[in-house]
């Protein structure tokens, strides 16, 4: 049985994903309700904290507050530690040649309405700046909304379009602005659109709306995972997934750029449609056609001569030397990916938890004791003592760690294609970040030898 895309999402940033259209027993995508059975045990204790781990720095465990946000104050727009984004800003400012004020005064249309938190208003059928006309909304989060729209330029490539439209408050003008300038440096290193990073098609400024716009792109891997009920992945898509993400980061490494926010909600697909099978287990499953993905998100990316904020990286895909606060580089993208293939072939998370010594905790579980190194070097000495973790395992949560996890090994099948992928995984779980393997290196793997070679190639959108 063939159906249609699950959903058509934007390469916007759409925080936190798990949190947005999701209820007990019903997912929601761009209008199309799929049922399930009730949501993943792992999934609810996410949406309990789903907006304190989403990578702000030393705000780990304060979720942040829409009532809080203030259009008018100043005050904390960029930290004072972080010149060369500041710089960023009024480079994209001076480039679109209004300020957030002037933005707000300057234009030959109609001011859209904003509600009490700066979300732009809108109708079906409206147009923005004469070229894009709305027709639908995809998704929303803190950031402002993303909307499906018509291009009205008969030159284009593209009939219909992504556009994020950022809040009309100062904060999130700003950071829409680094974001912008990012993405138009991913454009110059790959003009060709062959990077598998999003492209970003435009951007402009709507009466203090930041609007950026993408290629319509499908679900992320992690919706799809949850509309089919957190089956895994087949192997052959996870190798694939895993070749193209691999591919992704080895570009942006090459020209010194971490992402610093790789998660499967930060994956999509370029297109979404499925067949429907059963499996030996007598379950309904979703089979996405083609696995051609698109990295998105770019918003915390940094450049390695770019002031480097403390924390960064959504909880469960974060490596230790930024737990520890060591300091990090490339190699915690490396890291970050690790954890999504891990996902990819069990359907859950490596690393279920909010705590730091928990986290910790799980990864001696999983992966063997920290290096004593790590620990001596660490500003985090209240996690150790005399250079061990200071961890009580029959304490309730030592339960809950013993009980729920296990060495990473013992979640590798039989089946010598899934040692491989394992022995990569390993690879990429190295503590060290200096001896964790490379982007580069991960192409070599053996793990990839059975990918056909056209499928090693990312083809342009257009």
């Amino acid at each position: 049985m063939k159906h249609t895309e699950i959903s058509k999402l934007s390469g916007a940033n759409l925080k936190r994903q798990r949190a947005i259209n999701i209820d007990a027993k019903t997912l929601v995508c761009n209008g199309t309700t799929m049922k399930t059975k009730g949501l993943h045990t792992s999934l609810k204790r996410q949406c309990n904290e789903v907006l304190s781990d989403t990578a702000t720095p030393n705000e780990e465990n304060k979720p942040m507050n829409i009532a809080e946000v203030n259009p008018i104050d100043s005050s904390n727009l960029m930290s004072p530690n972080e010149p060369s984004k500041l710089k960023l800003v009024k480079e994209a400012r001076k480039k679109s040649s209004v300020s957030y004020e002037e933005s707000k005064k300057t234009s030959d249309s109609e001011p859209p309405k904003n509600d009490d938190d700066g979300h732009i208003i809108f109708s079906s059928g409206d147009v923005l700046t004469s070229k894009y006309s709305i027709k639908s909304i995809l998704g929303s989060g803190t950031f402002g909304k993303v909307i499906l729209a018509d291009y009205l330029d008969n030159k284009s490539n593209y009939k219909q379009v992504a556009v994020k439209i950022v809040r009309n408050v100062r904060k999130y003008y700003n950071s829409a602005c680094i974001e912008i300038q990012i993405l138009e440096k991913i454009g110059r290193f790959d003009p060709n659109d062959e990077s598998g990073c999003i492209e970003m098609l435009d951007y402009f400024d709507f009466h203090g709306h930041m609007c950026i716009v993408f290629p319509v792109l499908g679900p992320s891997v992690f919706q799809f995972m949850l509309a089919n009920e957190y089956i895994p992945y087949s192997m052959k898509v996870i190798r694939h997934i895993s070749y193209q993400l691999c591919l992704a980061i080895e570009f942006l490494h090459k020209h010194r750029l971490t992402h610093t926010d790789l998660k499967p909600e930060n994956i999509l697909f370029v297109n979404g449609d499925f067949d429907i099978n059963v499996n030996r287990s007598g379950q309904t499953v979703k089979i996405i056609r083609k696995s051609h993905i698109r990295i998105i998100d770019f918003g915390s990316a940094t450049f390695n001569d770019e002031h480097h904020s403390t924390i960064v990286s959504t909880r469960h895909y974060r490596a230790p030397e930024v737990i520890l606060e060591l300091g990090w580089e490339e190699p915690c993208d490396v890291w970050s990916v690790g954890c999504i293939m891990f996902e990819l072939y069990t359907g859950h998370t490596l690393f279920q938890t909010h705590d730091n010594l928990e986290h910790l905790a799980i990864m001696e579980r999983v992966l063997g004791t920290i290096p004593r190194w790590m620990s001596r070097k660490s500003v985090k000495a209240k996690y150790f003592r005399k250079g061990r973790l200071d961890w009580d395992p029959t304490t309730k949560d030592g339960r809950y760690v013993r009980s729920t996890t296990k060495h990473i090994l013992k979640y590798c099948s039989s089946d010598t294609r899934h040692y491989e992928l394992f022995d990569l995984i390993e690879a990429m779980l190295e503590y060290d970040p200096k001896r964790r393997i490379t982007m580069s290196e991960s192409l070599k793997h053996n793990f990839f030898d059975d990918l056909p070679d056209k499928l090693k190639i990312i083809k342009p959108l257009k």
